[in-house]
């Protein structure tokens, strides 16, 4: 009896086994895949649900929105809200409020961006004395919520007489530990080399901040102001205790929650209102998801 006669048996198990195993890792793999998909269906229907139901419900009649059984297509189209939304009164303007909101959060970005990651370049690339101590220090914000210290942020922005002015919205929140932490990991990633050579060339460190680090941030920068952009887009309550008097420089959450009491009866327009104000952030979105995603990416690594 020849030895691969002798073996056959054993070798033919082993073969059967290796089919078996990976038939179980194939349906497996399958199983999986399935699962997945199916939680992936699940949370797009959760997510996309009030979404579509905003935009139908902003085409609605007032009496409309609350038939029962709901309906998702507008039975009697209309673009009513829209008209109540834009009708300007002596307590409300919505077309400035726009305006006014998207100039405080694009002020407030820029000005946070500028401070944020001249303070982190500060902090990575320049030494000085007591860095450590004062790098301590300026983190220490991040650990106390923003609520504990509300009432001394209110008292001080009274007595520099900021309230009702466009300041408040704004100066507050331009520096944040948080985004000069973020940019201080991202410079501490860039090779000295650069810096070195651009110092032979004779630039100074501002210079080299300018024409080295800043065109290297892309990324970070656009991550780290849309997240700025949105959070003043969305503010209320800093809004609602700060911005009392001047009807010009309520922002859009303050009108849209306003809307709530004024139109108690007609939740059409608070719906509409809100549609309109979804669009800005869905639009910046769009066009910066691709930077959104590489700077997701850039904090996880960092």
């Amino acid at each position: 009896m020849s030895k691969t006669t002798k073996y056959a048996p054993e070798v033919a198990d082993l073969m059967q086994k290796n089919a078996d195993k990976s038939a179980r890792a194939r349906r497996l793999r399958t199983a999986r895949k399935v699962l997945f998909a199916v939680i992936a269906v699940v949370v797009m229907v959760v997510v996309a649900f009030p979404i579509v139901w905003v935009v139908t419900g902003a085409f609605k009649g007032y009496k409309e929105i609350w038939d029962i059984p709901p309906h998702w297509w507008p039975k009697n189209f209309t673009w009513d809200n829209f008209k109540t939304v834009f009708k300007v009164d002596r307590q409300t303007n919505f077309g400035m409020t726009l305006l006014s909101t998207g100039a405080v959060a694009l002020m407030a970005t820029a000005g946070s961006l500028f401070v944020n990651t001249l303070a982190a370049y500060v902090f990575a690339r320049i030494e000085f004395p007591f860095k450590k101590v004062l790098w301590a220090l300026y983190l220490f914000p991040m650990f106390v919520p923003g609520i504990t210290i509300l009432l001394t942020s209110l008292k001080v922005v009274n007595s520099l007489g900021l309230v009702d002015s466009i300041w408040v919205l704004v100066v507050p929140g331009l520096a944040s530990a948080y985004q000069t932490f973020f940019f201080r990991q991202f410079f501490l990633g860039v090779p000295a080399s650069y810096e070195e050579a651009a110092e032979l060339d004779g630039c100074n460190k501002l210079q080299i901040f300018f024409k080295i680090f800043l065109p290297m941030s892309a990324t970070p920068l656009v991550i780290q102001g849309v997240n700025i952009f949105l959070a003043h887009w969305n503010s209320y309550m800093w809004p609602a205790l700060t911005v009392t008097g001047n009807t010009n420089l309520m922002q859009v959450m303050q009108v849209i929650a306003s809307f709530r009491t004024r139109y108690a009866g007609n939740y059409g327009v608070v719906i509409a209102a809100s549609l309109i104000s979804m669009t800005v952030p869905t639009l910046i979105f769009i066009f910066a998801q691709k930077k959104i995603v590489q700077g997701i990416a850039l904090s996880g690594i960092k």
